[in-house]
């Protein structure tokens, strides 16, 4: 079973690496993609790496090795890199909402709201504000005594299951984990439904179909992306804790932190023509320069 699931893991790690790297380079190389919301997405495709980087290698040396231990170190570096890659996650679906919000319903002052300044500046907010609330739950957590089990109940070093091996009183850190979970989940994901909610109403107003049609298009990969990733986390975080429950989150967030990278580049290119006839485009361009 162990050696099953590593090949299947794999699978899933290399085809995560494969579907975030070629969204990735597609738009580095194809200059027709060089606008906001390709910039957006592959920052989305970055953060994704990042997340299957840094979780999925020691989950599979564990399933080769089930003894091989993580490190103290090592085990905090985990969870500060996997609560800054949620945190800015969280924050670049946001902006990505903001920036479907202006083009659907402010169309011709796009270019002016959505200049590269803003752009640049809306993406280093997300990854800064992702760096120092993952800083704030690990300040809370390097001064825990760890003297008892020191086996993570978990397939990586999640924050509430390590938690759960302190020494010591926790109730502030795990105060400090549903406060930010609030903040960062609820808080976005309400500002996401009331610019979806403002996008409805711009595209129901537009007379002809195949323009109700195209706006739909652009919005709906993203609104899936949405609800994949806020549905897990909102459920895991937010949701009622017990044992009954702890399990089955456990199963999910290895679905959130595995999966979703994988599913996200599989949703924004299947439903994407841009991004397809830019992979056509680059192809054709090496079949034409190995033919010379």
């Amino acid at each position: 079973m162990q050696m099953l699931l590593f090949a299947l893991f794999s699978l899933f790690y290399a085809l995560t690496l494969l579907g975030n790297g070629t969204i990735v380079g597609l738009i580095c190389l194809d200059s027709r993609l060089h606008t906001p919301m390709y910039f957006f997405l592959s920052q989305l495709a970055i953060v994704d790496i990042a997340y299957a980087c840094n979780t999925v290698p020691q989950m599979l040396v564990n399933l080769v090795d089930p003894v091989m231990p993580i490190s103290f170190a090592g085990c905090m570096t985990q969870t500060f890199l996997f609560l800054t890659f949620a945190h800015t996650e969280c924050l670049l679906l946001v902006v990505m909402s903001y920036d479907r919000y202006v083009a659907i319903c402010h169309p011709l002052r796009y270019s002016v709201i959505m200049s590269w300044r803003i752009c640049i500046i809306l993406v280093m907010t997300s990854w800064i504000l992702g760096v120092l609330l993952a800083l704030v739950h690990l300040v809370l957590l390097l001064p825990l005594p760890f003297c008892g089990s020191q086996k993570v109940n978990h397939f990586f070093c999640e924050i509430i299951a390590v938690l759960k091996l302190a020494c010591a009183d926790t109730q502030i850190n795990e105060v400090m984990v549903l406060a930010g979970a609030v903040s960062v989940l609820v808080g976005p994901f309400s500002f996401i439904v009331i610019s979806y909610g403002h996008i409805l109403c711009a595209i129901l107003k537009i007379q002809s179909h195949q323009g109700r049609q195209k706006a739909f298009s652009t919005c709906s990969s993203h609104l899936c992306v949405v609800g994949l990733f806020y549905g897990t986390a909102i459920v895991m975080y937010i949701g009622p804790q017990h044992r009954n429950s702890n399990e089955k989150k456990k199963y999910l967030l290895l679905f959130h932190s595995l999966f979703n990278p994988m599913l996200n580049p599989l949703i924004y290119s299947l439903r994407n023509k841009d991004v397809k006839h830019a992979l056509k485009r680059i192809l054709i361009k090496e079949d034409t320069s190995r033919e010379r």
